[in-house]
């Protein structure tokens, strides 16, 4: 290997190291100041199994298996293989410091890639179990009358629930956040802003509640020419939620997802069985037409 790739090598792996800096402060502490080490899962228990959970584990067991292990030893070689071609058309001799230098830079750029995406799999792992958790329970505990969609697909983004019922449609985002070892566990919602003890989020919720909202009516008001009643609400499971008396008036509903059913419950009935049938097809069609 020339030596005249080394500085594009050296280019190259220090601006994935940056970019895999900036990753890691997005996601130590979820954003919250707490250190990975020091907390913990909110969810009191593990969500039940989906269908097909099994068949899936395995789809991603042979993949990882069987066939990435085999295509990064393909490209290995063939790698190995070009470099010798080089050398034997242009006779150059072996140049064993460049490759070490190239080696100790890719071991040291895998090890450190290695500990992001860990610490990136931990976190999505814990959302995938908040979301799992909490559409398990609004099924087991959804009303006569009541229709539920998950992970409804938009550009670049996802309403993680969609809760159709004669009382108002509601957009759920869930957000899934590590508890602290010990300490304060709580959850601040004046109307406007959310704080998780005591410390603002790095994505403000009720901005993705109000955009999940929008995108929710916007689906139904193109498919049905109507507007119908869309609430955007937040869903913090496994944690206390505070509500100020500013909440009262707030666009936004803030809960613990065990509290959601009762405020469902308090709500005057506003829409016809027909129109809740016809406002669930409209997003079961978007849902199993969409493609991304």
């Amino acid at each position: 290997m020339s030596s005249c790739w080394t500085p594009f090598v050296l280019s190259w792996t220090y601006g994935v190291q940056e970019r895999d800096t900036a990753v890691a402060r997005t996601l130590q502490g979820d954003g919250l100041g707490v250190k990975p080490a020091s907390k913990r899962s909110p969810l009191k228990r593990q969500p039940l199994r989906n269908p097909g959970q099994s068949l899936e584990e395995r789809i991603d067991d042979v993949l990882m298996d069987r066939l990435l292990a085999p295509v990064m030893g393909a490209v290995f070689l063939a790698l190995l293989a070009v470099i010798e071609w080089w050398r034997w058309a242009t006779h150059a001799p072996p140049q064993p410091a460049v490759i070490t230098v190239v080696a100790v830079l890719a071991i040291g750029f895998a090890a450190r890639r290695f500990v992001i995406v860990r610490r990136e799999i931990k976190r999505l792992r814990l959302g995938l179990d908040g979301e799992k958790s909490v559409g398990q329970f609004l099924e087991a505990n959804r009303r006569d009358g009541w229709r539920l969609l998950h992970d409804i697909p938009g550009a670049g983004f996802n309403v993680d629930h969609v809760l159709v019922t004669p009382r108002g449609i509601f957009a759920v985002e869930t957000k899934t956040i590590s508890k602290p070892g010990r300490g304060e566990t709580k959850v601040l919602f004046d109307g406007e802003t959310v704080l998780i003890n005591g410390l603002a989020m790095d994505r403000d919720p009720i901005i993705q509640a109000r955009a999940s909202r929008d995108f929710i009516r916007g689906i139904l008001e193109q498919t049905t020419g109507r507007r119908f009643p869309v609430r955007g609400l937040v869903l913090f499971p496994g944690w206390y939620v505070v509500r100020t008396e500013g909440t009262r008036s707030s666009d936004v509903w803030v809960l613990n997802e065990k509290a959601l059913p009762g405020f469902v419950d308090h709500e005057d009935v506003v829409i016809s069985s027909e129109d809740v049938a016809l406002a669930f097809s409209r997003l079961e069609d978007h849902v199993i037409t969409w493609r991304t």
